[in-house]
């Protein structure tokens, strides 16, 4: 025993951490060759896995798809026996302390979730691309990149920059949450406080488009640190944007702690022309995430955990206020127009007020579907027009609200200070919130208890929409039908078809097309005894009624054919509008309630005060 003893402490115990390279010799068929070597290796059976979930995400991906030639070694090279106990991890046996794994990464879909490679570029999200292993959760790790020949290929990240050309990280969390662009991309960058702003743009255009479009994200910045009184203190003392504009992209924006992965097919030389670019609101949105939900960090996701779904009731809050703090930013920063800022807090109102899914679920049970809505993949038919409301739309129309209520019931108040009384409460990883922190934090804000404890039961909690067509009155606005008199018979989607027309999707609950039997599939042969032979032919038998008629159908369901009568209702859909638009008189007290809501917040540099590189 005490041989035996003598020789396990005689060992000599090597710090856990990781070394990760990867090349791209065959870029221009999307892959690249990764090696991982895990040093002080304790584990007899060494698990090394493929996250199957991303932060950011909250549905399951299964990167490890896009992994094949894999294999291990020791130090000296010698092949270790590798066993593959699921369809997402490796076990590894045999090894004296060090592990090396080599594989290859096929990538193709660039975008915030997965990695996309090509003799342009490499945009990869690090849990789409690096395998870690069980043990080594809180090792550091290592990264070289090694670009090809003549490329011109740039690294930017959020990663720790080393003196030998390696960037690093403290922790797996902080890696897998570390996305990379490699390319020719431009950079423009600024300080503000000490800390420095960078955009490494990679797109198609010129340098003079890439300065003014980010003097333009500047603004944003700027203006979105108003809201909470400063900027959070970032890691490494810089914040980067990583932005791809490019035909071969993917639509996305993917927050993460210091950067942002951006990515579409914007072109900056068209957009530029509009006052408000449109590729201007993704960045919006994932900046003002800097501070709401990368710090003010819901508790049911820490950890997260990068093997499983991720469910949080709280993401109407972290998602959907962000969805009005987007276009509110961009709108205080002087960019865009009080009718577009209007136009976008319509849609979200309408979508919920209209919206079947409201009777269904809360808010926080809205969020709990994200696992199944948060761009999964599955085959089967789902019913979620009728049963779910987006979070990132929900919470919208329900920040919108609760802004103007706060403001006219607690003068001087604002869902800003909502957000800044989260920020001194939760702004540490160490101090995560729950629902109950969220309501305590609204009673703080307001000095209400009554006010938070009513708003979360029956807005949050329950079902009950807010009274918006008199909370929108106070700011100069009025909720009206966007479509008087149209003949509805639901938002139907109808596409050609051998028979008539189709229905491609389930009819909505509560359309006359749902009350009279329809849905998806079915093919509508006949209206008013007419043929129905494309799509006009059913739009103009539809137009030539007004509400509160009727026109009878004939069509082909699976149980054979059908005579039915459909009621013609008015379109119900609502648009908000401007009392200019109606015709209404704005008076100087709407005046200045609309000067303390979408007015600048004051944050002491202005854009025009800071240079950009």
């Amino acid at each position: 025993m005490k041989i035996i003893l003598w020789l396990l402490f005689s060992i000599p115990v090597v710090a856990a951490n990781v070394e990760y390279r990867l090349s791209f010799p065959n870029a221009v068929h999307h892959e690249a060759e990764i090696t991982a070597t895990f040093t002080g290796v304790s584990q007899p059976i060494f698990e090394v896995l493929m996250s199957r979930s991303s932060p950011g995400r909250y549905a399951l991906h299964e990167f490890v798809k896009n992994v094949y030639h894999f294999s291990a070694s020791d130090a000296s090279g010698t092949p270790l026996n590798v066993v593959r106990p699921n369809p997402y991890s490796w076990n590894i046996s045999g090894h004296h302390g060090t592990v090396v794994v080599h594989y290859t990464l096929f990538g193709d879909h660039a975008d915030g979730t997965y990695a996309g490679i090509d003799e342009t570029h490499a945009r990869l999200n690090l849990p789409a691309t690096l395998v870690w292993a069980e043990g080594f959760e809180n090792a550091p790790a290592t990264l070289r990149f090694d670009v090809p020949s003549g490329s011109g290929w740039r690294v930017a990240t959020q990663l720790k920059p080393e003196s030998n050309g390696t960037w690093s990280a403290p922790n797996l969390e902080f890696l897998m949450d570390s996305p990379v662009e490699l390319s020719a991309y431009d950079l423009a960058q600024w300080q503000v406080d000490n800390q420095t702003f960078r955009i490494a743009l990679h797109h198609n255009g010129s340098k003079e488009e890439t300065k003014s479009y980010a003097k333009l994200c500047q603004s944003v910045v700027l203006e979105a640190a108003g809201v909470f009184g400063g900027f959070p203190k970032f890691d490494y003392g810089s914040y980067t944007f990583l932005i791809d504009y490019l035909p071969y992209v993917f639509g996305d924006g993917m927050e993460h702690r210091d950067s942002t992965a951006i990515s579409g097919e914007a072109n900056l030389k068209e957009d530029l022309k509009d006052s408000s670019p449109r590729p201007l609101g993704t960045v919006s949105h994932e900046f003002f995430h800097a501070w709401n939900v990368r710090r003010i960090r819901p508790r049911s996701l820490e950890p997260f955990d990068f093997e499983r779904a991720n469910m949080s009731g709280e993401l109407w809050f972290a998602e959907g206020f962000t969805n009005y703090y987007g276009p509110l930013v961009i709108k205080r920063a002087g960019i865009s127009t009080l009718d577009e800022f209007v136009h976008d807090m319509s849609g979200a109102v309408n979508r919920v007020l209209n919206s079947p899914g409201r009777e269904v679920f809360s808010v926080v049970e809205m969020s709990d579907q994200a696992p199944f809505v948060d761009a999964a993949r599955s085959i089967d038919a789902t019913n979620f027009r009728n049963t779910f409301i987006s979070y990132y739309t929900y919470g919208q129309a329900l920040a919108f609200g609760i802004d103007l209520a706060i403001r006219q019931r607690f003068p001087g108040k604002s869902l800003d200070d909502w957000m800044r009384s989260m920020w001194r409460t939760h702004s540490e990883i160490d101090h995560p919130y729950t629902l109950q922190d969220l309501e305590q934090a609204l009673a703080d804000s307001t000095g209400s208890v009554d006010f938070a404890h009513t708003v979360f039961k029956n807005h949050i909690y329950g079902r009950e929409p807010l009274d918006y067509k008199a909370l929108v009155a106070a700011a100069g606005l009025q909720i009206r039908k966007a479509h008087p008199a149209k003949p509805w018979v639901g938002p139907a989607q109808f596409e050609s078809s051998a028979e008539g027309v189709k229905l491609t999707d389930v009819a909505l609950r509560g359309s006359p097309l749902y009350a009279a039997g329809l849905d998806r599939g079915d093919e509508i042969t006949r209206c008013d005894a007419k043929e129905v032979k494309k799509l006009d032919d059913w739009q103009s038998c539809l137009s030539k009624h007004s509400p509160g008629e009727s026109l009878i159908v004939d069509y082909r369901s699976r149980g054979g054919l059908r005579h039915v009568t459909v009621s013609v209702s008015e379109d119900p859909t609502i648009e908000i509008v401007t009392f200019e638009k109606a015709g209404l008189t704005v008076t100087q007290e709407i005046q200045s309630f609309r000067k303390a809501w979408l007015g600048p917040k004051g944050f002491p540099k202005k854009a025009s005060e800071i240079v950009v590189d």
